[in-house]
């Protein structure tokens, strides 16, 4: 549903203001329908890589302020994110929209089959304690009917991508956390659909 709207979006801001400036009200669309909830937890996940052991990691992620690795962090990933979605043609565009937040929501519901929670409370160790043995399976399911249906080879290149940087970001968490927490899964949705973006963009220029 999210990809949907966003692709409606699309279809208006490249048809009132084209170029880079689509992009961007798109993109800037794309983060109020989710509430810059995952953008947050990419900020935190950025913030916490200065801390000095686990306890210190998690304070400082568990901490509302900003600091200079995430504010850093948050502007460069938003740029390449903007640059990336007015590079990809119209034709080819709307549907990026559409199976990219598909592709990316289904990460964390695997993820938490494979990875223990690194608190006993809170946001994600609730969503890790509610993920039961099919949801993984369904959303991956989910995930490839959509990319094939959608973009064909280039959408299973796209989940690709984006499973590798979700289970590599998370894997490195987890060696620095003894798990994963809400703002690590947050993280690797932001991570996973540009990862996924930039996939489409770079099977489109490396296509004969």
């Amino acid at each position: 549903m999210l990809g949907i709207m966003l692709a409606a979006v699309d279809f208006v801001t490249t048809r009132l203001f084209p170029g880079l400036l689509g992009a961007l009200l798109t993109v800037t669309a794309w983060k109020l329908l989710t509430g810059g909830l995952h953008l947050d937890g990419l900020a935190d996940c950025l913030d916490g890589l200065v801390g000095r052991d686990r306890e210190h990691r998690l304070a400082i992620m568990r901490d509302s302020r900003i600091g200079t690795f995430g504010a850093v962090g948050l502007i460069l990933f938003l740029m390449l994110e903007i640059v990336t979605v007015g590079e990809l043609p119209p034709g080819l565009r709307w549907r990026a929209l559409i199976i990219v937040p598909t592709l990316a929501r289904a990460l964390p519901v695997v993820l938490a089959r494979c990875f223990p929670s690194a608190r006993p409370t809170g946001q994600g160790a609730t969503f890790l304690a509610g993920v039961g043995p099919l949801a993984a399976p369904v959303a991956l399911i989910i995930a490839i009917l959509v990319a094939v249906l959608t973009l064909r080879v280039a959408g299973v290149a796209a989940l690709a991508a984006g499973l590798v940087v979700a289970f590599a970001v998370a894997w490195f968490q987890n060696r620095r956390l003894g798990g994963l927490t809400g703002d690590v899964l947050g993280a690797t949705v932001e991570l996973a659909e540009l990862a996924a973006l930039l996939t489409v963009l770079a099977w489109l220029n490396l296509r004969p």
